[in-house]
């Protein structure tokens, strides 16, 4: 009788085909001495690996730094063409202002970045300069340096400027205003004085003459003071002339000359000095701050009465 039929459990059939989730194990075997045998168990699959999706690149920067790039050069061109609609509305407004010829040379310059300056209504530094221009008798290279120039109405800063005198002007404006029968027939500059040379008569005999004057400023003129005269051999200064032999002849040698260009001149502008410097006469002036804002300032003023 089977084993079932003595009481005894039955032996069931080992699962099989279980799939890849649950591999099916061998049973060990026995070998010739009784030992057991287990097959070596099949690697269990291993999980897949996860692949990371591409990374996508930032772009960002790049469109950043476009732009940043596209906004420098608008300003920049910005830039240049507000200093050169700037410097070109300056010049015009000064032609008109002083009455200047419309093909006047005048250069402008503005310091700084403008953009700013426009937006605040003032221009901080502003340079003029013309290496020719007539002031009254004299032609002359003038340089003007001005500070808080408004844009949109009020008083200016503050206008300092220099112009420029060579001898050959100096003589014609000297003999301009001494008219034809002044002894000075040539000036020069020497050193830190001006020097007239010419001729005067004295007891019916032409006698050469030399001055050395002074230069200054007063008012709207400008003035040559005689510090002293040679006359043939005799040379005289101020104080020893009026005791020279011909010291009523010689005394009005030493008057000062003066040469006005106020009726030439802004009335707001100011004659501040005359002096030497490099073989020229370098005259400085200045401007009033209400010259901006008082029409009566830009018109020319006028000279003393003799």
């Amino acid at each position: 009788m089977s084993g079932a039929g003595e009481g005894t459990h039955p032996t069931e059939p080992y699962p099989r085909d279980l799939g890849s989730e649950h591999p099916t194990v061998p049973l060990p075997t026995e070998t010739g001495n009784g030992a057991a045998v287990v097959p070596p168990r099949p690697p269990l699959p291993s999980a897949p690996t996860a692949v990371p999706p591409p990374r996508r690149r930032r772009r960002w920067p790049w469109v950043l730094g476009i732009l940043v790039v596209v906004l420098a050069a608008l300003v920049v061109g910005g830039e240049f063409v507000a200093r050169a609609v700037v410097a070109q509305q300056i010049r015009a407004q000064v032609i008109t202002a002083l009455k200047l010829p419309a093909d006047q040379q005048l250069d402008v310059a503005v310091d700084g970045i403008v953009l700013p300056q426009l937006v605040a209504g003032r221009l901080d530094d502003v340079h003029l300069s013309t290496k020719s221009v007539a002031i009254g008798p004299i032609t002359s290279a003038v340089q003007v340096d001005a500070t808080g120039v408004p844009l949109r109405g009020g008083a200016l800063g503050s206008a300092t400027g220099t112009f420029r005198i060579t001898a050959d002007q100096l003589q014609a404006a000297v003999k301009a205003a001494a008219g034809e029968s002044a002894p000075i027939d040539a000036v020069t500059i020497a050193g830190s004085d001006v020097k007239a040379t010419g001729s005067v008569e004295l007891f019916g005999a032409t006698v050469p003459l030399a001055l050395s004057l002074t230069p200054g400023a007063e008012g709207g003129e400008l003035t040559f003071t005689p510090t002293s005269a040679s006359i043939g051999a005799l040379t005289v200064d101020p104080d020893t002339v009026a005791s020279s032999p011909f010291g009523a002849a010689l005394k009005p040698l030493f008057a000062t000359q003066k040469v006005c260009i106020a009726d030439r001149l802004p009335a707001g502008v100011h004659l501040g000095g005359l002096r030497v410097k490099d073989g020229v006469l370098v005259a400085t002036f200045t401007a009033d701050s209400a010259i901006t804002t008082d029409p009566a300032l830009l018109e020319n003023g006028t000279c003393p009465a003799s």
